[in-house]
C-alpha cells in the first residue's frame, strides 16, 4: 500500500531529499482514496513543508516529536512506557519485519512510526488498513495532541487514521487526553525515569492482523475507567 509509505517519508525529519519528494508523494496521496478532508488536510501540509524554511521546518520536527515525550513517534513508549515488556515487543516486531524482508539499520528502532508505515506498505491495501487498525488509538492520541498545539503534522496523523481499517475508539482516546500530558521540562523527564515501570501489557486483540502489531494498542483495549463530568483542565495540560 504505497500512501503507507507516502505518510512514512512526512513524518521523517526534513532534509533536502525529503523536499525534492514531494511532489511525488502528493501525487500518491491524491490516488490514495483518503476522504476529502483528510485529504485537502495533508495536501495542504505537502505545500506548507515545501514553502518552509528547511531549517525552520527541522527545529519545528525537534520541537515537536523529539522534545516532547507525549508526542513520541516511538509507539511502544505510548503502550509499555519504560517496562521491560518494551524491549521484548522490539524484538517480536523486528521478526516479523524481517519475515517481509525489511531489514533495519542498526540506529532504527522497529516502533518508530515511520518505520512501522514502512512494513505495512509491504502489503496488500486489506492487510495494511488492518495494521493501520492496530495502532489507530495511539495515531489518535498523537493527532489530537498536534491539533491542540496547532501543529500541521497533525495532518499526517488524521491521513494515518483515515486509512486505517476501523476507527480510534473516541472514548478511549478522550479518556487519555482527559489525564493530561506530562511536564517536558528536563526536571520532569529525569523524574519519570525515576518512578517505577508501569505495565500496560494485555492480551492481543483476537483475530488480528498481526498479533504482536496489537500489543501496540494493548492498553487501550481495557474499557476506559468511569469518569466524572468533564472539567476545565488544569493550565498546562
Amino acid at each position: 500500500m504505497l500512501a503507507c509509505k507516502a505518510l512514512a517519508g512526512l513524518l521523517l525529519y526534513p532534509n533536502e531529499a525529503l523536499i525534492d519528494a514531494l511532489p511525488e508523494i502528493a501525487e500518491i496521496l491524491r490516488g490514495a482514496g483518503l476522504p476529502a478532508a483528510e485529504t485537502e488536510a495533508v495536501l495542504r501540509f505537502c505545500d506548507g513543508l515545501a514553502a518552509a524554511e528547511l531549517m525552520e521546518a527541522q527545529c519545528e520536527y525537534v520541537a515537536l516529536f523529539d522534545s516532547a515525550p507525549s508526542l513520541s513517534l516511538y509507539l511502544f513508549g505510548h503502550v509499555f512506557g519504560d517496562s521491560r515488556e518494551r524491549g521484548q515487543a522490539m524484538v517480536d516486531l523486528v521478526e516479523d519485519y524481517r519475515g517481509m524482508g525489511l531489514d533495519l539499520t542498526a540506529d532504527e528502532l522497529p516502533d518508530f512510526l515511520p518505520v512501522f508505515l514502512e512494513y505495512a506498505s509491504l502489503h496488500d491495501a486489506g492487510k495494511a488498513r488492518l495494521l493501520l487498525g492496530e495502532v489507530a488509538e495511539v495515531v489518535s492520541l498523537l493527532a489530537a495532541r498536534l491539533e491542540r498545539r496547532g501543529a500541521a503534522y497533525a495532518a499526517v496523523l488524521r491521513a494515518i487514521e483515515a486509512l486505517s481499517a476501523r476507527p480510534a475508539n473516541r472514548d478511549v482516546v478522550e479518556a487519555r487526553l482527559a489525564e493530561g500530558e506530562p511536564e517536558d521540562t528536563p526536571e520532569a523527564i529525569d523524574a519519570r525515569y525515576e518512578e517505577a515501570p508501569v505495565n500496560f501489557m494485555e492480551p492481543a486483540v483476537a483475530d488480528s492482523a498481526c498479533s504482536k502489531a496489537a500489543a501496540l494498542v494493548a492498553q487501550f483495549s481495557r474499557d476506559p475507567p468511569p469518569r466524572s463530568p468533564p472539567s476545565i483542565p488544569p493550565s498546562g495540560t
